[in-house]
């Protein structure tokens, strides 16, 4: 299992600020998701202090919510009530039945799983969870700049390849890969074959 996630001072308070809010509702997330298909029942893991997840349960009929930390956990509950669902858990493990949600997605959160074999358990993972044509969908940090590396002291950091990563989405189980790169960020999508 996948011990919970390292985050330091630093982090959580640029990661809990009015501007990361910001910067998540007019940049990520339009970028992470333009054009693409979410459906009616969406599971977001690792959604942290919930940046993405409160701009996310306005645009879905359903959104559960899988976060490793407890602590999380209780202030997604606190803050976003009944509009979701939040569940304690492991991006490796999760625990939804096969086929379950029309898309999953992650923001920004990759680099906090503990390996890129623990990394590649968990896109196995959502390929189960995802029903045919779903879409996996998110972005991820370069880990580009001294302020990234600064605030990630401490924490759990394992960057992902962006030239490795559609070989890496297909070997879990997911087709027609495709990962974009801007200055700082990467985003993917991949579907469960239909």
């Amino acid at each position: 299992m996948i011990r919970s996630r390292t985050v330091n001072l630093a982090h959580n308070w640029i990661c809990s600020s009015a501007g990361w809010a910001r910067r998540v509702e007019r940049e990520l997330i339009p970028w992470g998701l333009d054009d693409v298909e979410l459906g009616d029942d969406v599971l977001e893991i690792g959604p942290g202090f919930g940046a993405t997840t409160r701009l996310l349960a306005k645009r879905v009929a359903r959104l559960s919510v899988l976060e490793i930390s407890e602590r999380y956990c209780a202030r997604l509950r606190a803050r976003l009530g009944d509009r979701i669902e939040v569940t304690q858990g492991d991006a490796t493990r999760l625990p939804y039945p096969d086929g379950r949600f029309s898309a999953a997605l992650c923001f920004t959160m990759l680099h906090h799983i503990d390996s890129a074999q623990l990394q590649d358990r968990a896109f196995a993972e959502v390929a189960r969870v995802l029903a045919p044509g779903g879409t996996f969908a998110g972005t991820d940090s370069l880990g580009v700049g001294r302020r990234f590396k600064l605030i990630h002291i401490g924490d759990t950091l394992t960057l992902v390849d962006p030239s490795e990563l559609p070989a890496r989405l297909q070997a879990a189980g997911l087709v027609c890969p495709r990962v974009d790169v801007s200055e700082r960020s990467l985003r993917f999508r991949a579907r469960r074959p239909a």
